[in-house]
């Protein structure tokens, strides 16, 4: 007995230290893996204190205390960032160079501010919250036109925005919120009886969902008449448990680029390209906060009295979950007043052969459901043999299908939209498409045809591939209107 005990005292021993030497090992080289990336630059390490907080409310109260603080913001992103940048042909595609191709200075207004669009008789009110990382130029089209049909239009830059990528490191969701119900209250003030609506993309999404949700739970806070939610990001990631762990180790000396998923070269004017662990964070609790509230209220039965929402979506994302938007929020509301409308894949036979998965069965699921509580739209190929579009469109508790022509096609080459494609017009002079007339001819960024050696662009190889302009956008925008009309009404 006293000879199997030592064995196995020997055996407990040694996976013991084969574990530990796994772990350090792995850990060693994971570090290594993190430390052997681009160093970071000023726009990594540098922080911005003029940025709106959750904790500055009383002194920040209203939308125009928070554009005076923007004005600070801007101003101290010129003297830390722009004035210690380098210039000239090296940094020409650097955004923080001041007269570089991507300085967004060149471009009149600048779309990375809060911006007001004010109407004489508004027809209504609409507040746009863009994406993570991102900022409000990627409502910039739909802005227009809705401010041409008379609506008053806010597009808020949400706090970490619009500036420098170090802003997403310390930004909290919660902030994001406190502007979110600051510029509500300023557009109902605006536009007084007017119905106003929220339209969310990407993270923008469940902050919209946030301020409804909090309307149903009591807070005395301006009501929207609707809401449409673009490319929504509601899911919950577990990866934002590592992250935690990688934004605490990043403040130890030398393991600073813990706090970044990504660090890429900055060249898009209106975008970061590098991503912090932070950011990832935020999303994840505000999409758990969201699911958990909606499922919390819908535990008695649907949801009523929800804002009618209307939703467009990819059936292909690689940022946000399809199904999240069906099972984490559309399946609990109060039936007869939401739509999903789901742009499918280009199911042209010439496809077929090279994709790595079919949302085939997704959207099966849901044309053959005769119980959704919602009206869902596929906008799809005609058939097999054809690029033409059609919309399928069935009621809710229905399976009857309406099928209706569209009058336009995928192009060329394009076999799906992506999270980043469906507010962008074809005609946008950044992201459109290279033929349009209407294209910067300084940074066209939406459509980069070219073949040679690998290694010898600025661009990461996904800038490449993935698609950054809607097709269908005008099928897009023209439901949008529609959809804000005929809830005004």
């Amino acid at each position: 007995m006293r000879f199997i005990a030592r064995i196995i005292v020997r055996l407990v021993r040694y996976l013991t230290i084969g574990t530990l030497g796994f772990v350090v090992g792995a850990l060693a080289l994971y570090i290594f893996w993190v430390r052997s990336g681009p160093p970071l630059q000023l726009w990594h390490t540098e922080t911005l204190t003029e940025e709106f907080t959750v904790e500055r409310t009383n002194s920040i109260a209203t939308f125009e205390d928070y554009l005076r603080l923007e004005d600070k913001l801007f101003a101290q992103l010129e003297d830390q960032i722009y004035a210690r940048t380098e210039t000239g042909a090296e940094f020409s595609l650097a955004r923080y160079s001041t007269g570089s191709v991507a300085d967004p200075h060149h471009r009149k207004p600048n779309w990375n501010r809060s911006f007001e669009l004010p109407a004489n008789t508004p027809a209504g009110g609409v507040l746009l919250l863009h994406g993570m990382s991102d900022s409000p130029y990627s409502f910039r089209a739909l802005a227009e036109a809705l401010h041409q049909r008379g609506y008053w239009v806010i597009g808020l830059r949400l706090p970490g925005h619009g500036t420098i990528p170090s802003g997403l490191k310390h930004v909290t969701w919660k902030d994001m919120a406190a502007a979110v119900r600051l510029s509500m209250e300023h557009l109902a003030s605006k536009v007084r009886q007017s119905p106003i609506h929220i339209m969310g993309y990407s993270t923008g999404a469940p902050l919209a969902l946030d301020y409804s949700l909090n309307l149903l739970e009591g807070a005395n806070i301006p009501a929207p008449t609707s809401l449409v939610l673009v490319s929504p990001a509601i899911a919950i990631t577990p990866a934002a448990v590592l992250a935690k762990w990688n934004i605490r180790l990043s403040a130890l000396p030398g393991l600073e680029k813990l706090a970044w998923t990504q660090v890429l070269p900055e060249f898009d004017p209106f975008k970061y390209n590098s991503f912090t662990s932070n950011a990832g964070t935020q999303v994840h609790l505000l999409t758990r906060d969201v699911a958990q509230r909606v499922e919390a209220l819908s535990a008695a039965g649907p949801i009523e009295n929800f804002p009618p929402t209307l939703v467009f979506l990819s059936t292909v994302d690689a940022t946000v979950s399809t199904d999240a938007v069906v099972d984490n929020l559309l399946e609990h509301l109060a039936p007869g007043r939401h739509e999903l409308i789901l742009f499918d894949i280009n199911r042209n036979k010439v496809n077929s052969t090279i994709l790595v998965s079919d949302p085939g069965p997704l959207t099966t699921r849901l044309m053959e459901n005769d119980s959704l509580p919602f009206a869902l739209t596929l906008i799809a190929n005609e058939n097999s043999e054809s690029t033409a579009v059609v919309s399928r469109r069935k009621p809710p508790l229905s399976t009857k299908t309406a099928t209706e022509a569209l009058n336009v096609a995928w192009p060329r080459g394009v076999i799906s939209l992506s999270h980043v494609a469906l507010p962008i017009p074809p005609d946008d002079p950044l992201y459109g498409q290279r033929t349009s007339p209407y294209a910067d001819p300084t940074l066209q960024l939406g459509q980069i045809d070219v073949q040679g050696e690998r290694g010898l662009l600025k661009f990461p190889a996904d800038w490449l591939l993935r698609l950054r302009y809607n097709p269908f956008y005008d099928f897009l925008e023209s439901r949008v209107i529609q959809w804000l009309d005929g809830a005004g009404r």
